[in-house]
């Protein structure tokens, strides 16, 4: 039966490279599409694949921290210093007041709405839940009805916001399991998110300066070079372990420490990882289908569905709205950034991780609040990309140009 899965999954994604674009003009993302087939492969191969030992549970495990890993690194890695500098004061709004924000929201809506969750699951569902994915909203990326400053501000939003949630759902992920069955405590947690950051930084800097000068010299091949950034992070992830600390953290600050070293160069060969985490993502994003909308079905009730409801919409606009008040952003652009919050990929791998450290009811009711906001996003954020993007860009055409660049 593994064998089945994998066959269907490979063709799958080869069909989805020959089709891609056509499917996309009829507004169908990716994750839209490897979600609808990872439920059908389920359901139609009688599945269990959540099971600890049985059908993939374990390659879903493996795979779901391969990903992450690759596109932490390559998130970080590719969010330059001078296009930091340039919205400085966006980027603090919403990743130092409006993150932290939306996670306490999202907890305290948590632990209000589900008894059974207690602190640390509930917390674990408010950070899981703060990270944005741009991917889901990918025609808002390309489209140029929307100005380049909006789009690069929800790249970057969205490239950091993963990375810097993360040490918070370890710590929750942590304090969870030591309540379920004695296992790390959040105090051991920190002390491991630490060990990440302080491997992160040297092996980042190391092997960007290492590439730098290599490439300078003529020592690297063009051909190896990206393969070779890709083992990087890998290396830096399975170090990190072990020296029992997070390798999650030490692939984020890693890549941001790579990027500054490499150089213009750098962006090659990140490209290649880049590329990489694209394919392990739509493999991900089928075993999400598979894995974690069966979860979704089981314990999905109207609490369930009123918290996801809630996280797409206020948990996520009313910070950000929050937060922007007196940036000079028109209130149209306001409500595009607050709507265009997608939670997609860091979201499932951060359930699928729960699922497998957790154990007890609760748990798997925090994964069904996260796997069933995750669903919905997928196909609203998808299905409205385009529209919204065209109403938004026909709200704003007719300022000024002087008013639109200090405005949008």
């Amino acid at each position: 039966m593994d064998v089945l899965v994998l066959t269907v999954s490979t063709l799958v994604v080869f069909a989805w490279a020959l089709f891609s674009a056509r499917l996309s003009r009829a507004d169908l993302t990716a994750p839209i599409v490897f979600v609808l087939v990872g439920v059908a492969l389920s359901a139609a191969a009688d599945l269990d694949l959540a099971e600890p030992g049985g059908g993939l549970g374990g390659t879903v495990k493996v795979l779901a921290e391969v990903t992450l890993v690759w596109v932490l690194f390559a998130d970080a890695s590719r969010v330059g210093l001078r296009e930091l500098r340039s919205d400085l004061g966006l980027y603090g709004r919403l990743l130092g007041l409006g993150l932290p924000l939306t996670i306490a929201l999202g907890t305290g809506l948590a632990a209000w709405l589900f008894d059974g969750l207690g602190v640390w699951l509930a917390l674990l569902v408010g950070a899981a839940l703060a990270p944005t994915d741009a991917a889901l909203g990918a025609a808002v990326m390309t489209d140029p009805a929307v100005p380049p400053r909006v789009r690069r501000v929800l790249n970057v939003e969205s490239g950091l916001n993963d990375g810097i949630a993360t040490p918070v759902v370890a710590v929750a992920i942590a304090g969870a399991a030591a309540g379920a069955h004695g296992a790390a405590t959040p105090g051991a947690a920190l002390i491991d998110l630490a060990i990440g950051a302080g491997v992160g930084i040297g092996a980042g800097l190391a092997g960007g300066y290492a590439m730098r000068t290599a490439r300078r010299r003529g020592w690297a091949s063009a051909d190896f070079a990206g393969p070779g950034v890709l083992a990087l992070a890998l290396a830096v992830y399975a170090g990190t372990l072990w020296l029992d600390g997070n390798g999650f953290v030490a692939a984020f600050v890693a890549g941001l420490a790579f990027g500054h070293a490499a150089g213009r160069g750098g962006a090659r060969e990140v490209f290649y990882v880049e590329q990489t985490a694209g394919l392990v993502s739509l493999l991900t994003w089928l075993l999400f289908g598979a894995v974690a909308v069966p979860v979704v079905a089981g314990q999905a009730g109207w609490r369930t569905l009123a918290y996801a409801l809630l996280s797409l919409t206020v948990i996520r606009m009313l910070p950000v709205a929050l937060v922007l008040i007196g940036s000079g952003l028109r209130a149209p652009t306001v409500a595009f950034v607050g709507w265009f919050g997608p939670r997609g990929l860091a979201s499932v791998i951060f359930a699928m991780l729960a699922l497998e450290e957790i154990a007890g009811a609760a748990a798997g009711q925090a994964v069904a609040v996260i796997g069933l906001t995750v669903l919905l996003s997928v196909f609203a954020h998808g299905l409205t990309g385009k529209p919204f993007a065209r109403m938004y860009g026909t709200e704003t055409a007719g300022d000024h140009p002087a008013v639109r660049k200090l405005t949008r």
